[in-house]
């Protein structure tokens, strides 16, 4: 691997890892719970719908609020930085095609 394409993923990885509570927040998913009016809301409400009023544990939806009420747990990390450090590849690999 070059050093451009180690630079692109450790950056890309790096950033996943901050930028994910970020973008849950601004989804809606906070600390303080499911913010009203949100995407996160209108998730829930879907969710709520299809299994017949409640959000089932382990859903999607009662996922996102927990890593957004708790923060990313380890595991959850290592694959949040595992997906960004794909992406800085990718993006390298095409750059480096053009």
């Amino acid at each position: 691997m070059d050093l451009v394409t180690i630079i692109a993923v450790t950056a890309a990885a790096g950033g996943a890892v901050v930028l994910a509570p970020v973008a849950l927040g601004a989804v809606g998913f906070t600390a303080a719970g499911i913010a009203a009016n949100s995407v996160a809301a209108g998730m829930m409400a879907s969710a709520a719908t299809a299994s017949g009023g409640g959000v089932l544990a382990g859903s999607t939806v009662a996922v996102l609020q927990s890593a957004g009420a708790a923060g990313l747990a380890g595991s959850t990390t290592a694959v949040v930085a595992g997906v960004g450090g794909a992406v800085g590849w990718l993006t390298a690999t095409a750059a480096a095609l053009i």
